[in-house]
């Protein structure tokens, strides 16, 4: 294993030397999974990546969660609190433009939103307790690290959860992260409350009746409907939801018809909605299809909606979010290093581990446009700097050591049981 020169991480953050060590090792893992990305469900080779590792560094593990998920236990033989830490795994039908000698050999697929780096670095945690903490004579409870299939779609969160990893023994609290390149490297982005927002999606087929482009009085025009849709939906936002809340409503498809002068029976519309506030669950559905039928009705046209709700929103306890912030301002040395306006509408099923236990998920600034590392999520040419690699590791470590280690942090530790 070669060390990693000091001067790396001096310049961001406070990384032990033991956890530097690790840093050539980490690249190296996160290049072997991003060259050889899997879709949800299908991380076979991912997993048996992961699952060759522990078996090697000998951690305890269990495999074919929920098909391929997998969870490593570190236990101290002490009673004690129990820490999960989670990592997703998979990647997206994204074809990759970037030419670097580790880019996906997979046509078609992509690790372009961080998911290898989110293994490797739970990899990395996994090492370090193994071989470091097991052996602190204060280490009391126990760890468990989930890595989780198919985050990107259709959600592996819950089937894990269904089949048991926050059991036997139960876990007390979870922690989580995203690299983030909508935030420089050497920052981390950590706020009580929501986080992410709730994803929902809608798919509606509006039927009309067809006919000439030229005789409009004998068709119900399904474009005319859906335009008028299209445009009532962004009202519910602006004139249903609280101002002072943040909500979206996008229609990201709308597909009818194939000639000048021709108008069509039918039209298709698809969408999504996003909101923090979990007492908004029930409220757009419902407002949705008022406002569909409403319209559909007034034009004498048929509808079909089915509405789908993927994902809460994202919701971190706050006294886990504070021990994770405290932890992060020990680690991150830049002056702004704790960024807490970090929400975003985007989703994560992070949420459904959030809902059964406390929790805190956090974003780990990774652009560095110094190095033309700033492209966003799910673009065809995302890639991150790897030295946050090594300082997400550190922030686990540390995290599981004002956990499971009382001598380090009984307040800490207190806070955690009382959730």
């Amino acid at each position: 294993m070669v060390s990693t020169p000091l001067s790396l991480f001096s310049e961001h953050s406070s990384v032990r030397s033991d956890i530097q060590a690790l840093q050539s090792e980490l690249v190296q893992w996160r290049r072997s999974l991003h060259q050889k990305p899997e879709l949800g469900f299908q991380e076979h080779l991912t997993a048996k990546f992961v699952a060759q590792k522990l078996q090697q560094w000998q951690i305890p593990h269990q495999t074919g969660i929920a098909q391929t998920g997998i969870v490593a236990t570190i236990a101290s033989g002490k009673p004690g609190p129990v820490l999960a830490i989670r990592a997703d795994m998979d990647a997206l039908p994204v074809q990759e433009e970037n030419d670097v000698p580790y880019r996906s050999q997979h046509p078609g697929l992509m690790h372009a939103c961080g998911h290898d780096g989110h293994t490797a670095i739970a990899l990395g945690t996994a090492y370090y307790l193994a071989h470091h903490l097991v052996h602190q004579p204060d280490f009391t409870g126990t760890v468990k690290i989930i890595f989780q299939p198919a985050e990107e779609g259709p959600g592996g969160a819950q089937p894990m959860i269904a089949e048991g990893v926050l059991r036997n023994p139960d876990v007390n609290a979870i922690i989580g992260l995203h690299l983030w390149n909508n935030l420089p490297l050497g920052t981390v982005g950590i706020c009580e409350g929501a986080l992410m927002a709730a994803v929902e999606t809608f798919d509606c087929i509006i039927q009309g009746k067809g006919g000439h482009g030229a005789m409009p009085h004998q068709t119900i025009d399904s474009i005319v409907v859906s335009a008028q849709i299209v445009n009532a939906l962004q009202t519910i936002v602006s004139r249903n939801v609280n101002p002072l809340q943040s909500a979206v409503v996008t229609v990201g498809s709308l597909h009818a018809g194939h000639a000048h002068n021709v108008i069509p029976d039918r039209a298709e519309l698809k969408g999504t909605v996003r909101y923090f506030d979990p007492s908004l669950s029930d409220f757009f559905k419902q407002r949705i299809e008022a406002v569909i039928a409403g319209i559909c009705q007034s034009h004498g046209a048929r509808y079909h909606l089915e509405y789908c709700k993927l994902y809460p929103p994202v919701i971190n306890d706050q006294h886990i979010a504070n021990l994770v912030r405290s932890v992060a301002e020990t680690v991150i040395e830049t002056p702004a290093g704790i960024v807490p306006d970090c929400q975003t509408m985007g989703g994560e099923d992070m949420s459904f581990f959030l809902q059964e236990v406390p929790g805190c998920y956090f974003f780990l600034g990774s652009a560095n446009l110094n190095k033309g590392l700033a492209y966003p999520h799910h673009h065809p040419r995302f890639d991150f700097d790897e030295t946050a690699l090594s300082i997400g590791v550190e922030i686990f470590v540390r995290c599981v050591e004002k956990v499971c280690c009382p001598a380090k942090s009984d307040t800490q530790q207190a806070a955690i049981e009382k959730t």
